[in-house]
């Protein structure tokens, strides 16, 4: 029993330093031009994201060209947040429907030309809470955090690994389906 203690601990442990590891981007946008960043998302998930154009020169205000607009949509058309000539924001929503969801930047067209730098955080599912916050706020103890840390995670994984078994089995009968008579 110690055994499977201890590598259900290690298994855990884990888990929860892939966890932590960051989803942030950062990238580059020129004028005129819109670049699309997609996620794929399970329903009911909560996915929270936050963008902020750099500003090039920290000492003085953000230029009028450093803007961009944002739109956030669904595979089936459905937008979930919308901004146009912002230099930052954030959204959050809860997904409704599973599948592709779009961030697609647009920089302002400027002349002359401007490249725009852009960092950009989208969380979704397990990543999307701020277990820090819930940390201060509820003044738990570091252990309990961190087994309803561990659960929570784990709770996570299992929702995925049957959402994934759901997805293989929607393949499988749509290649049973496609596979040519003379070749099965």
């Amino acid at each position: 029993m110690v055994l499977r203690s201890e590598n259900l601990w290690t298994f855990l442990i884990t888990v929860a330093i892939i966890c932590r590891v960051s989803q942030s981007l950062h990238f580059e946008l020129r004028s005129g031009r819109t670049k699309c960043i997609s996620e794929d998302i399970k329903s009911n998930s909560m996915t929270v994201g936050k963008y902020t154009v750099v500003n090039p020169n920290e000492a003085h205000p953000s230029p009028p060209s450093h803007k961009i607009s944002i739109r956030v949509t669904s595979s089936y058309g459905n937008t979930f947040h919308h901004a146009e000539d912002v230099d930052s924001g954030q959204f959050a929503f809860t997904a409704v429907e599973a599948g592709d969801y779009m961030a697609c930047f647009t920089a302002n067209g400027h002349k002359p030309e401007v490249t725009l730098s852009i960092d950009f955080d989208w969380r979704t599912g397990i990543h999307s809470k701020s277990w820090g916050s819930v940390a201060k706020k509820s003044q738990v103890e570091v252990m309990e955090f961190e087994v309803k840390q561990l659960i929570e995670t784990v709770n996570s994984i299992h929702d995925e690994m049957f959402y994934l078994r759901d997805r293989e089995e929607e393949m499988q009968n749509l290649n049973r389906v496609q596979t040519p008579k003379w070749l099965g």
